[in-house]
């Protein structure tokens, strides 16, 4: 088995944790220069503000509804990040750092999945204070598969699939734009082609 580990709204979650009042607040982080939205709360979210788009035309949103605003902080999301895949490694023998806010765990000797999860998961959350999800099945793919039903639908933040029906259930819900390494050409290409979910 594969745990994916995914922090949740993660630039969010750092700005969070040096400034709590902003926890249930409407957040976003913008890129480098300010331009594209990079990161959103989940409150940033509910007012329909979409990721990457240009920051300029969410300026009316953010000032209706009082979004807190915040230029990107690497060194302070760096700091965090180690912190994180420190925890991660100490608790596990292989460890795949994929990304800033990413990494898949070998979870094949582990005999209580669900439960370890969430003793690590809430490890990570009293040491650094950032939340994230686990998702957990035989690949990678379902492995984020299973993390994005942790983040959304699953109120634990840790979700395993292992059920060969369950994998066809969850497959044959999922849009194939929502499938891990399908961008928007292949996207269309597979639709013109009558292929629509992930199934």
């Amino acid at each position: 088995m594969i745990a994916l580990v995914d922090c949740n709204n993660f630039y969010v979650s750092c700005e969070r944790v040096f400034n709590p009042s902003l926890r249930n607040k409407p957040v976003v982080v913008l890129s480098n220069n300010d331009g594209c939205i990079i990161s959103r709360s989940n409150e940033a979210k509910a007012l329909g503000i979409q990721m990457g788009a240009p920051a300029f035309k969410s300026r009316h949103i953010f000032k209706k509804h009082g979004v807190y605003v915040f230029s990107t902080n690497f060194a302070l999301y760096g700091d965090l990040s180690k912190r994180i895949m420190s925890i991660l490694s100490d608790n596990m023998l292989k460890i795949e750092i994929y990304s800033i806010d990413e990494a898949f765990l070998d979870f094949s000797r582990i005999a209580q999945s669900m439960q370890y999860a969430k003793n690590l998961r809430k490890k990570i959350n009293q040491w650094t204070g950032i939340p994230v999800s686990i998702g957990i099945a035989k690949t990678k793919t379902l492995a984020k598969i299973a993390n994005m039903i942790a983040k959304n639908k699953n109120d634990s933040g840790v979700f395993q699939i292992n059920n060969p029906s369950d994998v066809d259930l969850f497959l044959k819900k999922l849009p194939v734009c929502k499938l891990w390494g399908i961008g928007y050409g292949y996207y269309k290409k597979l639709n013109s082609h009558g292929i629509q979910t992930a199934y």
